[in-house]
């Protein structure tokens, strides 16, 4: 492993130098990877797995727009695509990929094919550590391990077939074989990872409840509407409050921040804009600061696990997320930004197409 520097703190990481994918491939030589669900992770980890070369077969129900998807991609039924139980029968490692209600809901499908020797692999840590709600409790003679992609299944795929990788977390829950952590590793760098840091489900499920609902979705979005609002109320155009409120953001400056670091954008801004930055952060700091802390406790007491199990589990939540979709979608804010998005470049439109 390389013990990299992050601020001062030292961290051990797997990157692709050490553990490179010929040596990925030798680990899970003799492995059937059986991908289970084809929502949202696993469609990307699926087909960068089958690209990469390792033996990958999927599970899914039949008769779904799912199954369908799973044959677009060239999945075979009887060969490579199976029903669920079908497909746990016949892996050896179950790669556990539904979503967290879905998860719940398969889980007694899945159970009795986890035979001695066999690994159970998630990308996400909720099922396991909150066990006691979710009923997820895997025999004690098989591997339960993770590598959760530090992205959406749409990210994992379009870097991997940009040749890039994503940055990605890996952790062992339970070594019955005492190859739980290759595996791991191995099945890590096989689904595109860039580079991987090591965690526990605990602390991955903490973290990403947090980020989800903080910077990486539901801050982000409500700081959007907030300055959008008030744009539009001092009398600008939607087109002006769009782009100074998003385009600008996700268009110019954030892929800055990517390539060099947060004050590397700063020194190529105007020095009208870092002065400005510079003191309203700390604003913004101080506001957010309290609503951080109140998020994270309320994903470590398990309040968020309970919220989400029994709002997803309603047999009429997905008309109710539907709706709250559409809202967001038919917003003025997203409106305006499908009126943007329109108006890019014809290879931008072409490139964004091929994603899906």
């Amino acid at each position: 492993m390389a013990k990299i520097n992050f601020g001062g703190t030292f961290e051990e990481v797997v990157t692709r130098e050490e553990f490179p994918m010929n040596k990925a491939l030798d680990v899970l030589r003799n492995e059937t990877i059986a991908i289970i669900g084809y929502g949202v992770q696993g469609p990307a980890q699926a087909l960068n797995l089958r690209d990469n070369g390792f033996s990958i077969i999927v599970g899914q129900r039949q008769g779904t727009k799912t199954w369908d998807k799973a044959m677009a991609h060239g999945w075979v039924p009887g060969e490579t695509l199976f029903d669920i139980a079908e497909a746990a029968k016949r892996g050896t490692i179950i790669q556990f990929l539904m979503s967290d209600a879905g998860q719940i809901e398969t889980w007694p499908v899945i159970k009795p094919y986890l035979t001695k020797g066999k690994a159970l692999y998630f990308s996400h840590g909720f099922g396991i550590t909150f066990k006691e709600q979710t009923g997820i409790i895997p025999p004690a003679d098989v591997d339960v391990i993770l590598a959760a992609p530090k992205g959406s299944g749409t990210s994992v795929r379009r870097l991997f077939l940009q040749g890039k990788g994503i940055n990605s977390s890996y952790a062992v829950f339970q070594d019955a074989t005492g190859q739980a952590k290759i595996r791991a590793i191995a099945l890590g760098i096989g689904v595109g990872s860039g580079y991987l840091f090591e965690t526990d489900f605990k602390k991955e499920v903490y973290s990403d409840l947090t980020g989800e609902r903080g910077t990486l979705m539901g801050a982000i979005a409500g700081i959007f509407e907030a300055q959008y609002e008030v744009l539009r109320s001092k009398g600008h155009s939607p087109s002006e409050a769009f782009n100074e409120t998003v385009e600008e953001l996700t268009q110019s400056l954030m892929p800055l921040v990517a390539e060099n670091g947060m004050d590397w954008m700063y020194a190529n801004c105007s020095t009208t804009a870092q002065r400005g930055a510079l003191d309203w952060k700390k604003k913004f700091k101080a506001a957010t600061l309290p609503v951080f802390k109140e998020l994270y406790e309320s994903v470590a007491s398990g309040a968020e696990a309970k919220r989400t199990i029994e709002t997803c589990s309603k047999p009429d939540y997905r008309e109710k997320l539907a709706e709250e979709l559409k809202e967001l979608r038919e917003s003025e804010l997203w409106q305006a930004g499908a009126a943007v998005r329109a108006l890019r470049p014809e290879k931008e439109k072409v490139e964004a197409s091929m994603i899906n």
